[in-house]
Formats: C-alpha cells, structure tokens, sequence
C-alpha cells in the first residue's frame, strides 16, 4: 500500500516522530511547536527566522551556544581519520585516552578513573550497577537499596527511572521496583514548616534519612543518589547546611553518595562542579550535557578510589570487568568533548561564570516584587522563579487558567526560550552569554511576566 507524499518538514514530523514528553495525539493534529534550523551564541532561529534566546541551553545543556564551527572541524577530522571504534577488551583510541586524562586532571581530588558513556541516563544507569558491583565485591551483596529523592530527576531507562523521584515517569510503567526509596525534596520554600529555618529543615531532612535507613536495616542500603541543585525538579538550590548534614549520615553508614553532576557538572553551579560547590565528597559522579557542549552525545562516570578497587576486585574474580556499549567511547564523541574542555580552559569557563553570577541573580532578584513571583532561587548561572497567584498564601493559580502555558507562548513571543517546570519558570542558559545578553534575557522574561499579569 502506498503511502501519501507529505510535502513539509512539519507534516513529515507530526506523522512519524514520536516526541518525548510530549501529548502523542495532540501532536498527531497540531504537528511541533516551531522547527529551529540554525544556531549563532546563544540564539536559535526557527524556519520563519525568528530568533529565540535559548534561556534554558536547549536541555540544560548547549554551554558553548549553537553553530560551533570549530567544533565542527574536529568531528570532521576524527570522523576522516578513524570514524569509529571501540574500547572493548583493552582496545583503544588516542581520543578517547586524552579526553579520560584530561577530565581526571579536573575531577574533583581522589577521583580520576573514568567510564565514558553515551548519554546522563547512560552514566545514572551504570554508576547503579557500579554500586551494587562494589558492594558484592565488598562481599555485602544484599546493600541493595537505593535512596534518593522526591522530585529528583536521573535519566528514563528502566532503572535511572526508578531512580527518578517523578511519579509520572513511573505510572503506567509498573515502576518503581522494590529497592528504590524516596525522601523529602529540599525545598524549602514549599516543603519546610512554620518557622523554621533552612538549618533546622535541612536537620530534619537529614533526620529523615538516617531513620530510613535505619528502618530498612543499614547492612541492606547501598547508595544515596542526589543532584547538587535540582534541574528538572524546579531548578532548586539545596537548603543551608543540607549536603554538610546529609553527608554525615551517610558516612556513618558506609552508604555510598553518588553525585548526578549532568547538570550542575562544568562550571554551572560556579565550581566545576556542584559537588564542589556544596562541599559533596561524591563516591561517583556522573556527568554529560555540557562535557560535549551538548553538539554530541557522551557522558562519564568519575569513579572515586574506594569503588574503583572494589571493581578491580571484580575484574580480578570475573576475568574482566563485564560492562560496556557499542558506542562507549566513541573518538569522534571524545574529540569534540576534549575540544569542548580546551575551550572552557582558554575562556576560564569557572572564572567567566563567577563574573556572571551577581547579573544573573540580581536579574532574578529585580522580579521578586513582581504580582507573579513568589519565589526566586539561584547559583551560578541556574536558578528559577515561582509563578503563583498570591504572594502571601503561596497559592498557585487555578490550572484552569493555563497560565504556564500562557506565560509559555508570551515567551517565545517576545524571543525568549525558558525551562517551565509546574509554576516554576526556570533559566540556565549557554555559559557562553555575556552580562549584556543576560539582562536582555531578564527583560524579555519581565515583558512576558507583566503581559500575562494584564491578562490575568
């Protein structure tokens, strides 16, 4: 039976492309949002040659911006010289092996063993089985239980979505599995009682855990699994004194911590990476996004000392370490992402983010008064507001209103692209912006919000 000829990308789109996250039968109808077709720094353009700021870097992710033609010349050249293999059973590329040294020299201290991977789910998926490989090496193969947190976010393999604290990854899924437990999301501005401070609701949070664990039996839980600031839970900036606290308990049951830096990893937070901005001493940190700024999928899992001589202690039983896929590894993936971090050393990516923070966040902070905001919350060059109904109350507008969606298209009307998560209205955008295209951002931002308040 032959098939209708569709005559336009956006027809061809809505009558084959399955998009995640994303209303399949609405899509069937309406076909997507914009088609974007180039990029130039910070901006994206659509087929009408609108330009958007893309406040969010795509997915938290493009930090040198969009259209790297240098970039470009390097997957070029790899793909001329070799194109592919792999790194199975001791084979390697000269790619592969500058990139693993030179992300060690700028791990944190004690952590300089590296598993590339293809993807932040990838990395989640793996740093899990490393976890429970460690473990069985360490000859407690029933530490199987796994704790992170409500709202927290880790990727949507069939695991790494068990690890997400999101209920709508698991419904439908029959999901999560038994060994996965969820506590409290640090957010202090929804979830703390009245009165009290950010170190007593941090206490409490921390409190929460030990009895967790203690309730599951110690001897069974293996790892404990937070991102720095939460991303896709609503850009959230962790309570005083919580990492400090939370890591406490964890050392004084011998639970792993594994960092999810995907996100936070190169510089976003500040630091190179969260961990270091909250003083986290990770067992494991996965990262990606902006380890390949995002023009080609790679990720890593930084392995810390204790884990990786449990895994030695595996190859050394087994034969050989049993883990790995097709693309681990890829050189043309490897070559770009070294460039990439050749770049944040000639640009001092920690140094130019610093000098961006107090503009980023006082954009943020010009906004708190606003009829709108409730909230507003930031580090580096992440951060997020609140939209709500009453300031007082906290109370969030009637769903019925469609405000987020409206404050969506008033957005991109007005050239901007932002990150909305529930009534949160969040930013990160490419770590290449300079002081001038944040405040261009903020005032776009500000437009959208007064335009949506006339209307309300």
């Amino acid at each position: 039976m032959n098939k209708p000829l569709l005559n336009s990308v956006a027809a061809m789109d809505a009558a084959h492309q399955i998009h995640p996250h994303t209303n399949l039968r609405k899509h069937l109808e309406t076909g997507p949002n914009e088609l974007l077709v180039r990029g130039e720094g910070i901006q994206v353009f659509d087929e009408t040659g609108k330009g958007y700021i893309e406040g969010a870097a795509a997915l938290w992710c493009s930090s040198l911006g969009f259209g790297n033609a240098r970039l470009a010349e390097v997957a070029k050249q790899a793909i001329t010289d070799l194109g592919y293999y792999h790194n199975f059973r001791g084979s390697g590329t000269p790619q592969a092996a500058q990139l693993c040294s030179k992300l060690a020299d700028i791990a944190p201290d004690g952590m300089d063993k590296i598993l590339l991977q293809s993807s932040g789910t990838e990395a989640n998926d793996t740093a899990l089985k490393l976890v429970w490989y460690y473990w069985d090496a360490m000859g407690a193969p029933q530490r199987r239980k796994i704790i992170s947190r409500h709202e927290g976010y880790h990727g949507t393999g069939t695991l790494t979505s068990c690890l997400t604290g999101k209920v709508k990854f698991h419904e439908g899924y029959g999901l999560p599995f038994s060994e996965f437990h969820y506590v409290t999301q640090p957010y202090y501005y929804r979830k703390a009682e009245e009165g009290e401070s950010e170190q007593e609701f941090s206490t409490r949070l921390a409190n929460e855990i030990e009895e967790l664990i203690l309730r599951e039996g110690p001897e069974t839980v293996a790892a404990f699994w937070a991102e720095p600031v939460m991303g896709s839970g609503g850009a959230i900036t962790p309570p005083a004194g919580y990492f400090e606290k939370v890591q406490a308990v964890l050392d004084k049951y011998g639970v792993l911590f594994v960092a999810d830096e995907v996100i936070c990893g190169f510089a976003r937070t500040g630091e190179m990476w969260g961990s270091q901005t909250y003083g986290i001493k990770p067992d494991l940190i996965c990262c990606a996004k902006a380890l390949s700024a995002a023009v080609i999928p790679i990720s890593a899992v930084i392995v810390g000392e204790r884990v990786f001589e449990g895994m030695m202690a595996q190859s050394d039983k087994r034969g050989s370490f049993t883990h790995g896929y097709t693309y681990s590894g890829h050189p043309v993936a490897c070559a770009v992402a070294h460039e990439v971090l050749t770049i944040y050393e000639e640009m001092d990516l920690v140094a130019h983010v610093k000098s961006l923070e107090s503009a980023f966040l006082g954009g943020f902070k010009a906004l708190e008064d606003h009829p709108l905001v409730g909230n507003i919350d930031g580090v580096g060059l992440i951060g997020a507001l609140e939209v709500v109904a009453d300031k007082k109350t906290r109370a969030i507008h009637d769903p019925a209103l469609a405000v987020m969606p409206m404050l969506d298209r008033l957005t991109r009307k007005h050239g901007l692209i932002t990150r909305l998560i529930g009534n949160r209205i969040a930013l990160a955008p490419p770590q290449i912006i300079t002081e001038a295209e944040v405040g261009e951002m903020f005032t776009r931002l500000k437009a959208a919000l007064d335009e949506a308040h006339a209307a309300l």
